[in-house]
């Protein structure tokens, strides 16, 4: 079987070497040498400032509102962040379960990520910040979202999970809005096992967070705030330093597996429209087909044979009954009807390439399933 995601497994016995060290150390967690390595090293690697390692992507979601000031009650009005419905569902939920409502802002048709015109529409007395998606590590329109969060006062969390290394017009991605999230989860093509980071703006805003993520502790018989644990440990970091260590190997391999699928494609179904000043990580290659009977049909033709595709991001979370949507955002519900991601991975062969582009080819030139 051919899986959407297979996580990539560094040098074991540069693993093995960290990993001597964390016994030698006995220094498991609560900022030991290696997470202290690897936030310099990201930092470096990605050219940008004030990066904090947590646990894991939605905790990296949360800690930025209570850090940025979005979580909680105002007046006594729930406060309300506009977000895409087209993501996966950690986004939203972690607004919601920050007690935080989320408006959803449909999106572009072209680039899958939310429209500024939307984003506008949506404000409220109520709405505390945006939360924009880098869709597939695709560029928001981020000069727009910013300057209508400078009109309104509003804060900017970027969830650019998917973004990892994308540079927008020769400077890192990371760097738009008052803090940016990034997820590390095993499927990434940077991942640390389970884990994430948040980069701010502000070194005060860094600070900040810095305590709560160690549950409010500012000393050793002090406590400032309410916090909560989302320290990453070492043994993360150490998979996360081994990973960093051949990013640029991996990069070249998903790179080409990426470029063989639009060759092979790229007339056939739609592909997400990039910008020009875009250089892009290659983390995911998604098709929309011309209905969803097309989708849903090659997705079983493909795994008839032993090919697993995702339908991601499906369903639309406008339509996820617990987020109460108000409103119907119908180019999400749209895309996310006739999309498929198909495996991405450095150590996809030729081999399986053809059979992956055979199949859809011979799935959508057979009989009509529009």
């Amino acid at each position: 079987m051919i899986p959407v995601v297979k996580p990539y497994l560094p040098s074991r016995e540069k693993l093995d070497k960290y990993l001597d060290g964390i016994y030698e150390r006995a220094w498991l967690t609560n900022n030991g040498p290696l997470v202290q390595e690897l936030t310099a090293r990201l930092e470096e690697y990605l050219g940008v400032e004030n990066l904090l390692l947590v646990a894991n992507g939605t905790l990296a979601l949360q800690v930025a509102y209570r850090a940025l000031g979005v979580s909680g009650n105002e007046n006594g009005e729930q406060q309300e962040a506009i977000t895409t419905p087209f993501t996966f569902i950690a986004t939203a939920s972690s607004l919601k379960w920050d007690g935080v409502q989320p408006v959803f802002a449909d999106i572009d048709p072209n680039t899958w990520c939310i429209s500024p015109e939307n984003i506008e529409q949506a404000i409220t007395s109520n709405t505390k910040a945006i939360v924009p998606v880098h869709v597939f590590g695709n560029a928001c329109d981020v000069e727009a979202i910013d300057e209508i969060a400078r009109r309104h006062g509003l804060k900017v969390i970027y969830d650019a999970s998917h973004a990892f290394a994308v540079q927008y017009k020769g400077e890192s991605l990371l760097k738009h809005g008052d803090a940016s999230t990034l997820s590390f989860h095993a499927t990434k093509l940077f991942h640390t096992g389970e884990g994430g980071a948040i980069i701010f703006r502000r070194k005060e805003d860094l600070e900040r967070a810095k305590k709560m993520i160690n549950f409010g502790i500012t000393g050793p018989e002090s406590i400032g705030e309410v916090g909560i644990n989302a320290k990453m440990n070492e043994l993360q970091a150490a998979m996360g330093l081994c990973v960093l260590d051949e990013m640029a190997e991996n990069l070249t391999a998903r790179a080409d597996v990426w470029q063989r699928y639009q060759e092979a494609l790229g007339n056939a179904v739609q592909l997400q429209a990039k910008g020009h000043a875009l250089s892009y990580n290659y983390a995911y290659f998604p098709i929309v087909f011309n209905s969803e009977k097309q989708a849903v049909h090659v997705a079983a033709a493909l795994k008839e044979n032993g090919v697993l595709a995702r339908r991601y991001f499906y369903p639309s979370l406008n339509s996820v009954e617990c987020f109460e949507a108000k409103a119907d955002q119908s180019v999400s519900k749209d895309i996310a009807s006739r999309i498929l991601c198909l495996p991405i991975f450095s150590e996809l062969t030729e081999i399986n390439l053809a059979q992956i582009t055979d199949i859809i080819s011979d799935s959508l030139g057979g009989r009509s399933h529009d």
